[in-house]
């Protein structure tokens, strides 16, 4: 039996034993686990490894040794899995910014339904940690990002074939995090 990895410093190992021959998928990796680490404040503690760590590996399906159909949440999910990571740590990564819709697109759904999909805030924090993170790993705006991206992969390409679905999702996310960080704010200086 294959014994369940977890943990942030495992997970940081890991992404860079990946990422690193990629040095701007690196950057970004390690932008988002810092804006992760700093969106901890809206979750219970319980959750806040888990955000930290779902961030440094929710692009390792990048990785040349991962890759497996091209869809990156896919390949990384199911490497964690085989490499006896939870089974909640690898769902985050399958599912992260709107993942479901270009899954669908590239006709993987069925492929990505083996991962179910967390509704929670640390699937919202992750997803605003991955959207407010540029590919360089500087912190951007939301609606930046998301032109970035569709400008970056082009007009035709699957994210932009699905944006209508998938820049409500990745914003109503946005807006509760948001959210949640006014909350909290309020409550350490009340």
């Amino acid at each position: 039996m294959v014994r369940p990895r977890v943990g942030v410093a495992a997970a940081r190992d890991l992404a860079e034993s990946l990422l690193t021959d990629l040095p701007l998928r690196w950057a970004h990796t390690a932008g988002v686990a810092r804006r992760a680490a700093e969106l901890c404040a809206t979750m219970d503690a319980a959750d806040r490894d888990r955000v930290v760590t779902a961030a440094w590996l929710h692009d390792i399906g990048y990785a040349e040794p991962v890759i497996d159909t091209g869809f990156h949440p896919l390949d990384g999910a199911r490497f964690l899995r085989r490499s006896g990571w939870t089974a909640r740590i690898s769902a985050l990564v399958a599912h992260h910014s709107g993942a479901c819709y270009v899954a669908e697109v590239r006709g993987l759904h069925h492929e990505l339904a083996e991962f179910p999909r967390e509704l929670s805030p640390v699937a919202d924090a992750l997803t605003y940690a991955d959207q407010t993170i540029g590919p360089d790993g500087t912190r951007v705006d939301v609606r930046a990002r998301m032109a970035e991206m569709l400008a970056r992969h082009g007009a035709t390409s699957d994210n932009a074939r699905v944006h209508h679905l998938r820049a409500p999702d990745i914003l109503a996310a946005a807006e509760r995090v948001e959210h949640r960080l006014r909350g909290a704010e309020q409550f350490t200086t009340a």
